[in-house]
């Protein structure tokens, strides 16, 4: 499935959203010291680092280039046996499907409970405001399922976990260590802030704002203010900025405030080369901390 299901957004998804500014991968590179990333066309693959281990967020497509990759970040796929997976669609989970190259095949992947019903056959995935059903996804990959709230240790890494649905009906968010929250397809960001994700992808739109108020008001309870890094637009360090439209939709065919950085084709890969991959950390969104910083 994983394969067809590549393809098919590489065409379709790349003439359908040309110009739209719809989709802004971050390209392969560094976030800081700890976090890397792979970019994989529009989306986002991410890898933190912390002593000897290393864990994956999230599983791309079912991606050609994806070992050559993080050969330009010094990770070995042998090396990953820990996948963190905020949601079953196929630029989220293709590495990992049974029709993948099966670089990851001696992972644990971590999904949550809900998100799992998914894989199971239990639910199906429904997309373009519920027109679209899509095939079921099969993984043969050792599983731990995970609950809203729950919090687990891989070695020395802390990992709590929220459900946010909206998206899809079990999807999670993963907060790293009190510093790193992936929030997967739970946050578009706009060149004027954070919105709740693509509209014409929800199961249920009204849900995906509600969660996304939800999840604000646990991280200031907790206190924490960590970096929001989405699958699809790049990351930030600002509080404000990542919320600052939650209660709106990202609707990809209206007018939105223009945002001059983002790619005519985010599936145009010719930027995404191996020497800007290792040239410098890469840059975020309105943060305090959002700059290009030459690595020594």
């Amino acid at each position: 499935m994983s394969r067809k299901a590549t393809e098919f957004q590489k065409k379709a998804m790349s003439r359908m959203y040309r110009g739209t500014e719809i989709f802004k991968p971050l390209n392969t590179g560094w976030i800081d010291e700890n976090l890397a990333c792979v970019r994989e066309w529009v989306a986002n693959i991410f890898f933190y680092r912390k002593g000897d281990t290393t864990i994956m967020i999230d599983a791309g497509y079912n991606y050609d280039r994806l070992e050559e990759k993080m050969g330009w970040l010094g990770i070995d796929p042998k090396s990953i046996r820990h996948i963190l997976i905020t949601h079953q669609d196929t630029d989220h989970v293709g590495a990992v499907e049974a029709d993948s190259p099966g670089l990851f095949k001696k992972a644990t992947l971590y999904v949550g409970e809900i998100e799992n019903r998914y894989l199971t056959g239990e639910v199906r995935r429904k997309v373009i405001y519920h027109l679209y059903k899509l095939p079921q996804v099969t993984i043969s990959n050792r599983k731990q399922l995970l609950r809203d709230g729950e919090t687990l240790h891989i070695g020395d890494i802390k990992i709590k976990c929220f459900l946010v649905p909206g998206h899809t009906w079990g999807h999670m968010v993963y907060l790293i260590d009190d510093k790193y929250l992936f929030t997967g397809d739970t946050l578009w960001f706009g060149a004027d802030g954070g919105y709740s994700f693509i509209s014409t992808l929800a199961e249920n739109n009204r849900l995906a704002v509600k969660s996304l108020a939800i999840l604000e008001r646990k991280l200031q309870k907790m206190g924490v203010h960590p970096l929001f890094i989405t699958g699809h637009t790049g990351w930030t360090d600002s509080f404000e900025f990542a919320f600052a439209h939650k209660d709106k939709l990202c609707s990809p065919f209206q007018k939105r405030v223009h945002d001059p950085s983002a790619p005519y084709d985010a599936y145009d890969e010719s930027d995404d080369t191996e020497q800007n991959a290792r040239s410098g950390y890469l840059a975020g969104v309105k943060g305090e901390t959002a700059c290009y910083i030459q690595k020594n």
